[in-house]
């Protein structure tokens, strides 16, 4: 909530005054580990294909982009079949500016009812409905942050939500849903005439098959993914939704006109091309998480079991925002995400892990003394 005095002229809807902007601290540190960004940087070879592509459609930027963005569509969901063994095509793929401008659509396209989420989750997804004007419920989760299918189920058939929020894995806390468990929410939610939208910004890190493989089978199921994260691609803002042909049509309905640039469209398709260099990092990222988690634990701290690209942590018997503070003092800037007793770390390259371990271990010994 925000303490902001807004000027009584000016016409804000009263619903808007509480709130504060969304964001991370962007502030000065030697190792930046608080937004879930991957660590390595694009290639020179990448960086020069991405450059030579935007100059060839920088001569024509006079001419509006192609508004469907169809080779770039195609190109994702080549990408998707290809991981999970599907057959998409370009009419069951939308491509967006992030996938927050997919999870606004969403909520246009479909916020005439109650939306249901579970938290603690990715906290845009209720922002954005309340910016939407769309009534959002709250299921919750267990005290170990797990998702109590049980009661999903029941809040479900209770709220009947036009949009049912599930993160898998879920941030803040790395934690995921199985398929089975999917696959039931998808029956439950299809049961109230509402859509199932599962959230998988950190699926590339995950062990588990993709929920995009139930699509065929739950028409009210949709999926929506990032290439901020694995891909490296956080600059370039491209999310995507891969759902039934039907809803990608409402897409259409809500889009605002040309929303998705030339350049971007010019810098998501020669990524695909890279996409085994990008992806590449993946699974150095998963080791170096593993390595992390068990740094922690010898601290004794404990960590909640994660698949994605970053850590909740726990155990530290101080104020969270008091250890955040010494850490940045270190030159370490991990994330703060409101919840009791728990700070998140994203996974670093070598070096920024090092230090991050090498300042914690520091900071408690001093607390321990």
């Amino acid at each position: 909530m925000s303490d902001k005095k807004w000027p009584d002229w000016l016409p804000l809807r009263q619903d808007l005054k509480p709130l504060s902007p969304y964001g991370a601290p962007q502030v000065p540190a030697d190792a930046i580990l608080n937004t879930n960004e991957n660590p390595y940087a694009p290639s020179p070879a990448l960086a020069k294909a991405i450059a030579d592509r935007t100059h060839q459609v920088a001569l024509t930027l006079n001419r509006y982009p192609d508004r469907d963005a169809l080779v770039l569509r195609n190109s994702l969901a080549s990408f998707i079949n290809n991981l999970s063994g599907t057959s998409f095509d370009a009419e069951q793929v939308w491509a967006a500016n992030g996938s927050n401008e997919i999870i606004q659509s969403l909520f246009m396209a479909f916020g005439d009812r109650p939306t249901l989420g579970f938290t603690p989750s990715y906290s845009m997804h209720p922002l954005i409905a309340k910016v939407i004007g769309v009534e959002w419920c709250d299921g919750g989760r267990r005290a170990d942050f797990s998702l109590d299918i049980v009661k999903a189920l029941q809040e479900i058939l209770a709220v009947k939500p036009a949009l049912t929020f599930i993160t898998t894995p879920n941030n803040p806390t790395g934690t995921t849903v199985t398929l089975d468990e999917i696959s039931q929410l998808a029956d439950a939610a299809a049961k109230v005439n509402g859509l199932l939208v599962v959230d998988e910004a950190y699926a590339e890190f995950s062990k588990l098959p993709s929920a995009v493989t139930l699509i065929a089978k739950y028409p009210n199921l949709v999926v929506i993914r990032t290439m901020s994260k694995a891909f490296a691609f956080a600059g370039a803002r491209l999310g995507y939704l891969i759902a039934d042909a039907e809803v990608i049509s409402t897409m259409y309905l809500v889009r605002l006109p040309y929303h998705l640039s030339s350049l971007t469209q010019a810098a998501a398709e020669v990524a695909l091309e890279f996409q085994s260099e990008l992806l590449g990092t993946v699974s150095s990222l998963i080791k170096s998480r593993d390595y992390v988690a068990t740094e922690l634990a010898k601290m004794g701290l404990q960590v909640i079991a994660s698949q994605a690209n970053f850590i909740l942590f726990t155990g530290f018997g101080q104020e969270p925002a008091h250890l955040w503070r010494l850490l940045l003092d270190r030159g370490v800037l991990i994330r703060d995400v409101g919840l009791l007793g728990h700070l998140r770390m994203t996974i670093g390259n070598e070096a920024e892990n090092q230090k991050f371990i090498a300042a914690l271990q520091e900071i408690l010994n001093g607390e321990r003394q």
